[in-house]
């Protein structure tokens, strides 16, 4: 039988997208980016048993036993990884949200955030911590895993932790208020320790540190280190103790570079490396997530309470940032997608234009594509489950139109997408 007589159409594909577990499935578009290669493959179908790839074969060679989805004009590739993100922060203005959205009402809005996500070919997030007094995320996770709501895949950790009176404390209220700061706060070794062993306890398998100030926050200074060497050296050997991996947030030069030394597995953010830092990673080999387009979002508009900052940067210092990290990757450091946009107010499609950043840094479609697929997943140690499209690990694949190395922009609206074999979305 010829395959194009074998395709199948919407109202089936509706029924299987029900519910699909213990089905066969050929995958079959234009061409296949599978996270490894160099180029695309051709004249390829992705065959899918139940939650896993078993191979990538010619199409003429597929099994009658297989049913066919035919993507004509489309791009099949891994489901795209976000390497950073806060799914619970549903406004621009996220630390007075925080005071004002309940935990309950978060997580509500961050399974519908991440349904959006999901929808739109996000099949894995790893959250950097969130502005939740609680372990929202860790719920939703628990739930998706459940199988009791659709979302993407979710590791990270609860909290982002933070000095008193740094990017991730509550700077602008009077000593009088007795508010919970939208970051966990720890100072001294002692206390440090203690918050990653309750962050571990209540789930999180990634610690987030702020290392510096922050941009988007009030009261702090980006440029400043947060951290001393000791806390700093505690905290990643309390996490380590535990198998769990740091992310180290840092803008500040001195503070990217003291977190590279204490073993931190990735940087995020580091605008303000420089050759040494870039030496540091490579000799280390510390994963670096830039999360560009976040600024870009912001920059000159009047949604944040911290406008001034972000703009300083991304008004005054972006082309030059992008330079190093462009340098970076061409010197071999591990770049990594990571959106940082936070959640619900932000629309779906506007999360992959992260990609379009890293290819206007230096980085070719091929590498910015890799980047937020393959590379992330070894950043995530998930190399044997996703980031992939390889015989054994999970189906999570999606279908961009036309071709996106030649326009980056086609990955905002993927018009297939599975995850773990079941089909999430269908193009009409």
């Amino acid at each position: 039988m010829d395959i194009k007589q074998r395709r199948w159409w919407a109202v089936g594909l509706w029924v299987v997208s029900l519910g699909c577990q213990g089905a066969q499935f050929a995958l079959v578009a234009d061409r296949v980016i599978d996270g490894d290669a160099d180029e695309p493959l051709e004249q390829v179908a992705v065959l899918v048993d139940d939650a896993r790839i078993t191979g990538l074969v010619d199409i003429d060679a597929v099994s009658d036993s297989y049913k066919v989805i035919s993507l004509p004009g489309q791009t099949l590739m891994p489901g795209m990884i976000n390497g950073h993100e806060h799914p619970l922060l549903y406004a621009d203005d996220y630390q007075n949200a925080h005071l004002t959205g309940s935990s309950a009402y978060k997580a509500l809005l961050g399974l519908a955030t991440l349904q959006r996500l999901l929808d739109h070919g996000w099949t894995t997030i790893r959250v950097m911590g969130d502005g939740d007094v609680f372990y929202g995320n860790q719920d939703l996770h628990r739930v998706i895993s459940e199988g009791v709501f659709e979302g993407p895949r979710i590791t990270g950790a609860a909290h982002y932790i933070s000095i008193t009176g740094g990017g991730g404390d509550v700077n602008f209220a009077s000593p009088e208020q007795m508010l919970i700061a939208d970051g966990l706060i720890a100072d001294g070794p002692d206390e440090i320790r203690k918050a990653i062993r309750q962050e571990i306890k209540y789930g999180s398998d990634w610690i987030k540190l702020l290392v510096t100030g922050a941009f988007h926050s009030v009261g702090d200074d980006p440029k400043n280190v947060a951290f001393s060497p000791e806390e700093l050296a505690e905290a990643v050997a309390e996490a380590g103790r535990h198998n769990v991996p740091v992310a180290a947030h840092a803008h500040a030069n001195a503070g990217i570079n003291q977190a590279i030394r204490a073993g931190v597995r990735s940087i995020e953010h580091g605008t303000y490396l420089d050759e040494r830092s870039i030496a540091l990673m490579l000799e280390y080999g510390t994963y670096y997530v830039p999360t560009i387009f976040v600024g870009d979002y912001y920059a000159g508009t009047d949604k944040l309470l911290a406008q001034a900052k972000n703009d300083d940067v991304y008004l005054n210092y972006r082309a030059d940032w992008l330079a190093l990290i462009g340098k970076a990757h061409a010197a071999g450091v591990r770049i990594v997608v990571g959106v940082d946009l936070g959640g619900y107010n932000i629309e779906p499609e506007a999360y992959a234009r992260e990609f379009a950043a890293l290819a206007e840094a230096g980085l070719s479609p091929m590498a910015a594509i890799q980047a937020g697929t393959s590379v992330a997943a070894d950043m995530l140690r998930w190399s044997d489950r996703v980031g992939r499209i390889k015989a054994g690990l999970l189906a999570d694949i999606i279908a961009v139109p036309g071709n996106p190395l030649e326009d980056l922009s086609a990955l905002e609206s993927p018009a297939f997408v599975m995850k773990d074999g079941k089909i999430i979305k269908y193009p009409d």
